[in-house]
């Protein structure tokens, strides 16, 4: 069963929106749940840097810095147009 990147970035960008709010994801939490589910074999830690970059460059998620540098989905300011 071949992981692709795509795949990869997609259930990493579900797990930060079902926690938002709740928990935040380092770029090593998300490494390592994808290496937990599909296995060593099948991922890498390259693999996951990929589609860390690939949810970054697209502006799904951005990092954020408090105490540590997480990965979230980009908040909206109160008083931004839609």
């Amino acid at each position: 069963m071949a992981v692709t990147v795509e795949q990869m970035a997609e259930e990493m960008y579900e797990m930060i929106k079902e926690a938002m709010g709740k928990k935040s994801f380092k770029a090593t939490d998300l490494t390592k749940a994808m290496i937990a589910k599909y296995g060593e074999g099948e991922v890498s830690k390259d693999d996951c840097k990929h589609a860390i970059r690939i949810l970054i460059d697209s502006g799904r998620c951005v990092y954020s810095y408090f105490g540590g540098s997480f990965i979230t989905l980009p908040h909206k300011e109160g008083a931004a147009n839609e």
